[in-house]
């Protein structure tokens, strides 16, 4: 149904679920796709892995906010109605709470609670991230023409980050001539 109008139920329910990954998005909305893909790929079926995955790689290899990845699985789910959808859905609520929390925050960041929180959201944050990128590797990984490629073009993007100073910018369009290329 890629790209189809839904129903107004549809787009109202399509706001809900995203309005509510707003407020688990910790660590960005990057952290939230494993549940972006229950909802879109596995619960609606307006998207299947290739086009959820695709839609990702794309928007995270375009410049600008990492949060338009959001609008182009909207467009891609519903068009153009659902990109605007899931935009407001993702970005309403998280707004409004970062604008207040951070306020209060700065105000107590020598609390014991505001420190404990902060030391306890960055382990969070990581398995999200971690998730996510296993989440997104997963049809390439299942693909044998593809799998030897993607775990090792993987394992040395991880290497080069850990052990160069090698801009991510380079790695991504390392990524993308490997792919152009069919290599991966």
């Amino acid at each position: 149904m890629t790209g189809e109008a839904l129903t107004l139920a549809q787009y109202g329910d399509l706001f809900l679920h995203f309005l509510l990954l707003s407020l688990l998005a910790i660590g960005g909305a990057i952290t939230t796709a494993p549940e972006m893909h229950r909802y879109l790929v596995g619960q609606q079926g307006w998207l299947d892995d290739t086009q959820f995955t695709s839609s990702i790689a794309l928007a995270q290899a375009a410049p600008g906010p990492n949060i338009l990845f959001v609008a182009v699985l909207g467009w891609n789910a519903a068009g153009p109605l659902g990109a605007l959808v899931t935009m407001l859905g993702i970005m309403l609520p998280s707004t409004t709470l970062v604008l207040a929390a951070t306020r209060w925050a700065r105000e107590h960041k020598h609390t014991l609670g505001v420190r404990a929180f902060t030391a306890g959201m960055a382990p969070l944050t990581l398995g999200l991230l971690v998730a996510t990128g296993w989440l997104l590797a997963v049809p390439y990984v299942k693909d044998p023409a593809h799998r030897l490629a993607t775990l090792a073009l993987m394992a040395v993007t991880v290497l080069l980050t850990l052990k160069t100073r090698i801009g991510l910018v380079w790695l991504v369009l390392g990524g993308g001539v490997l792919g152009a290329l069919g290599v991966v």
